[in-house]
């Protein structure tokens, strides 16, 4: 009988054994899945993606002075050499991309390009969509016309039954739909801001809306555009310039913004808006900015 009983009891006792292992090792599977989710969110991660590849594809389109053609055939311009400048500092090489402007949420999302960086309008509804950095340039929406034409639209009656003309999925485009300035207006999308001035100077359009930074690149003595001027007093929009990239992108949105702000304390940015003539347009940049 002794001998049934403790037969009776090792039995036991190894079941008991055997299902301490097993929650042990339940618990360290689960623990170990955990550590592998995390790793491959990791790895998954946007900044992770870029850094993998060693570049940043940046969607851009041309237009003076942020990204066009130079005189060496060679891309330069102010969101070129900032674009450059970051990129230096992450540890990436900068790819630039042109882009359809009215497509670039597509693009981004499809992975085409990693970034938006040309003279993006930080805006609400964009910001629900993308992640954007700091704002690192000053900028608004205004008028360009034939030099000849720089007094004859100065009020919502002057401009009605006007052709004008902005970028497809603009703040242009914003401006010419939603201000009543331009309620009785004729309007018409063009794929770039180039050919709205294009649009002007052949007389296709009346007026252009554009970026008031792009006036400073292009409406200079001897440049194609030297017969268009900026109708004075006349301005809509004020806005800042940020970068967006793929929602929720926490990491790559801390390096961004780290790099601009450096680059603003060392004055290299500033350095850089200088030799476009921008440096007026540089708003003040510091740590509480990406709060």
């Amino acid at each position: 009988m002794k001998k049934i009983l403790a037969f009776l009891m090792a039995g036991a006792m190894s079941v008991t054994a055997l299902a301490g292992c097993s929650a042990k090792n339940d618990t360290s599977s689960a623990a170990s899945d955990g550590a592998t989710s995390a790793a491959a969110a990791d790895a998954n991660s946007d900044w992770a993606y870029i850094e993998n590849k060693g570049t940043m594809t940046i969607g851009i389109t041309y237009f003076e002075p942020m990204n066009y053609i130079g005189e060496d055939g060679k891309l330069t311009g102010f969101e070129t050499d900032f674009a450059t400048a970051v990129c230096e500092e992450l540890g990436v090489t900068p790819q630039f991309q042109e882009i359809e402007w009215d497509s670039k949420e597509i693009e981004l999302n499809a992975k085409t390009i990693d970034c938006i960086w040309n003279g993006l309008t930080i805006t609400e509804e964009r910001e629900k969509n993308m992640d954007i950095s700091l704002p690192y340039m000053q900028n608004e929406q205004v008028m360009v016309v034939k030099a000849e034409n720089a007094d004859k639209y100065k009020t919502a009656e002057d401009v009605k039954g006007a052709k004008v003309v902005a970028e497809a999925g603009s703040a242009g485009e914003e401006v010419a739909k939603g201000e009543d300035f331009f309620k009785e207006a004729e309007y018409t999308p063009a794929d770039s801001q180039a050919k709205c001035l294009l649009e002007v100077k052949s007389g296709t359009s009346d007026i252009a809306i554009i970026d008031y930074v792009m006036t400073i690149g292009t409406l200079r003595s001897g440049s194609d555009y030297a017969d268009l001027k900026m109708v004075e007093d006349q301005t809509f929009s004020p806005e800042v310039y940020g970068i967006a990239f793929r929602k929720n992108s926490p990491e790559t949105m801390e390096k961004i913004n780290e790099a601009i702000i450096k680059l603003y304390a060392d004055g290299k940015l500033s350095e850089i808006a200088e030799k476009y003539n921008l440096k007026d347009q540089i708003p003040k940049i510091n740590a509480d900015s990406a709060d």
